[in-house]
């Protein structure tokens, strides 16, 4: 007997964009934008001359070959045990150049039913822009949102600090990779986005909130990327924008009004 799936109610559309930006000359960042699926992922691979690009490339190919979930619990447990894979595929290859670490950080949104999941692994981000407000989903793995949890830094102070790159999670960093996940319930016009750490840097949450108050998520992520690159673009850069519409939502007239 077949299992039965668990397709999104939702109508899905999104968009990505990665640029290298304005000083690195080749692009670490990898997307995946697969909306007829109801998956999205943004990975920053690290390790420079260590091929971060592969890191970065490795877990999103990995993500792209996940099969059509039954529940919310079955497709972030397949986007666990993958990336766990990949985990070890990194841990590998770094052994097998004589390097300390092949890695990258990861976030994913899955859309099942009527929820999202998600889950990461480093310092890119998740936010969710809901009838005009901005929340970050996600909790940065990283020495400096440790040091601000504490109190030891402010978040202006926390943006600009020289330690910002130092994460403390990622996948291919150790034997057993450790990821957080969530889920949330999802509401007519609701909108994320997933992006990297050379944008979340570089753009602030208030200009997030007025590019994801839009309805093209198109013009969002380029509008959101070309902020980043206005700044200096010192990393590189990656948004996915993904909006959720409800086609049996009763009221159509505004996408996320603002209070």
């Amino acid at each position: 007997m077949n299992a039965v799936t668990c397709p999104s109610l939702f109508r899905w559309s999104s968009s990505a964009r990665s640029d290298a930006g304005r000083v690195r000359e080749l692009n670490e960042d990898a997307c995946l934008d697969q909306p007829q699926h109801g998956r999205w992922a943004v990975a920053d691979g690290m390790g420079g001359h260590a091929v971060g690009d592969l890191a970065s490339r490795l877990v999103v190919d990995t993500l792209s070959q996940m099969g059509t979930p039954t529940s919310m619990k079955r497709f972030l447990a397949d986007a666990r045990t993958r990336l766990q894979t990949a985990n070890r595929q990194l841990r590998e290859e770094a052994a097998r150049r004589q390097v300390q670490r092949i890695g990258s950080t990861v976030v994913v949104l899955l859309a099942c039913d009527r929820f999202c999941g998600y889950l990461w692994a480093g310092d890119s981000r998740i936010y969710l822009y809901r009838q005009g407000q901005l929340r970050q989903l996600t909790r940065d793995h990283s020495h400096v949102e440790e040091m601000k949890s504490l109190g030891h830094l402010t978040e202006e102070e926390a943006r600009h600090h020289p330690a910002q790159h130092l994460i403390t999670r990622a996948v291919g960093a150790t034997d057993r990779l450790a990821l957080d996940e969530d889920a949330i319930e999802v509401i007519d016009g609701d909108v994320f986005l997933l992006c990297s750490d050379g944008l979340s840097n570089e753009v602030s949450d208030d200009e997030i909130l007025a590019a994801l108050s839009g309805e093209d998520c198109r013009r969002a992520s380029d509008e959101l990327v070309d902020i980043a690159l206005s700044r200096g673009g010192h990393d590189n850069i990656s948004a996915v924008v993904v909006q959720a519409e409800d086609p049996d939502a009763s009221d159509k007239t505004l996408l996320n009004p603002s209070p």
